[in-house]
């Protein structure tokens, strides 16, 4: 399943980066891609583990952009 999140609060490109590289190694994540100019979020992921895995997502952006919000 391949899903799209607008973010809010997201500051610099590399903060950006660092979300991206590490929602990509979390188990059960296909693709992800982080655009800090759009502030746009797309998480492909397996369809029966979606919503555990964007609780994983959620922890991972925390730790690296703590203002950051994912809108649902």
């Amino acid at each position: 399943m391949k899903k799209k999140f607008k973010l809010e609060d997201l500051d610099c490109a590399h903060c950006a980066a660092k979300m991206e590289e590490a929602i990509k190694k979390i188990d059960g994540v296909n693709d992800a891609a982080v655009n800090f100019l759009a502030q746009k979020m797309t998480i492909d992921a397996d369809d029966e583990r979606f919503d555990a895995i964007m609780e994983e997502v959620k922890a991972v952006c925390a730790k690296v952009e703590p203002d950051c919000k994912i809108l649902m």
